[in-house]
């Protein structure tokens, strides 16, 4: 065998090599955030197991002014179970079978992705099994969906230094946020969007604050309007941000950053004025420095819809880690 040969056959060895590797690296997920594909046929889609998928997946998200579905839908025949559809991050399969299976698939056609398997002998088994797993199936949708968000935030962010110094956290901003206000104990930061803005807030209160025993929801309140007392106005007088007293925010506990946390959605207002919108609120009770984290997100966007701009916010906030001493 010549040189020549042998170089020919070599390079197209390596080319072979490079093109099965490709081949065998997992195709990336596309798609809106907040997005799923249901594949599933027209007649079960137009029924009661479309009622109950569009209930569980499309209901209501909670602490936003105006009604917004909890993730978009879009609905594929299952003969169209291939191509574009298979590159989202949440799929979720029912059709009719032989037994009653629910099962995740991990990365089945693409990555990060979920897919879900709903099969049932009837529409009444089909439903039990989506009112049996909806929450589960819910809590990794929003894990993903949270998980994409700071992943593109992630691309350019703003210097961590200022945070880092003065609270102690590692916190992943994107640099379209401006610094609007410095305190000793008080950072507001602001996004300008099309129609409206979104901002974060990050401060710590004694952690006395919120006392055992307490109505969490009112010693909540009385943070967040103490803080819009101080530093948050509108240009009409005493027109200073609160939580909206129409209505009661949402709580819940978490865990962040491996801290109990609340969790508080809801609305807010500026007295004397007409400005209002959506916020959520997490008091991260941090043992290790004596204090109550607190770190919040609002918008202010009345021509939009707000669900996905919360969730941007949700997902900034959900990246801090406190800072060991």
């Amino acid at each position: 065998m010549n040189k020549a040969h042998f170089l020919f056959l070599f390079i197209s060895f390596l080319l072979f090599s490079c093109a099965k590797k490709s081949d065998n690296l997992p195709r990336k997920t596309t798609g809106k955030i907040n997005t799923i594909s249901v594949i599933i046929d027209d007649q079960l889609w137009n029924g009661e197991v479309g009622d109950s998928i569009r209930n569980k997946f499309a209901a209501p998200v909670i602490g936003l002014p105006q009604e917004e579905p909890l993730f978009s839908i879009n609905q594929y025949p299952i003969k169209l179970l291939e191509g574009f559809m298979t590159d989202n991050r949440t799929i979720i399969v029912v059709k009719k079978g032989e037994d009653n299976t629910f099962e995740i698939i991990k990365n089945q056609y693409a990555s990060p992705q979920n897919v879900f398997h709903i099969s049932g002998k009837t529409s009444t088994d089909i439903i039990k099994s989506i009112e049996k797993n909806a929450p589960k199936m819910i809590r990794l949708i929003k894990q993903m969906e949270i998980a994409e968000s700071q992943r593109i935030n992630s691309q350019l962010l703003i210097d961590p230094k200022i945070i880092a110094n003065k609270f102690q956290i590692s916190i992943k901003i994107p640099s379209a946020y401006a610094y609007v206000l410095h305190k000793s104990k008080f950072i507001w930061l602001k996004k300008e969007i099309i129609g409206g803005n979104t901002s974060l807030l990050i401060y710590e209160v004694p952690i006395s604050s919120l006392k055992k025993n307490s109505n969490l929801i009112s010693s909540i309140v009385k943070m967040r309007d103490s803080i819009g007392a101080l530093y948050i106005s509108g240009t009409e007088p005493q027109s200073n941000m609160i939580t909206e007293e129409a209505y009661a925010p949402y709580i819940f506990k978490i865990t962040l950053d491996g801290k109990k946390t609340y969790e508080t959605k809801g609305t807010w207002e500026l007295k004397n004025d007409f400005m209002a919108g959506p916020f959520i609120n997490y008091a991260i009770i941090d043992r290790d420095n004596n204090r109550i984290l607190v770190l919040e997100g609002f918008c202010y966007a009345p021509s939009k819809e707000k669900r996905d701009l919360m969730h941007e916010l949700e997902s900034i906030i959900k990246s801090v880690t406190v800072l060991k001493n």
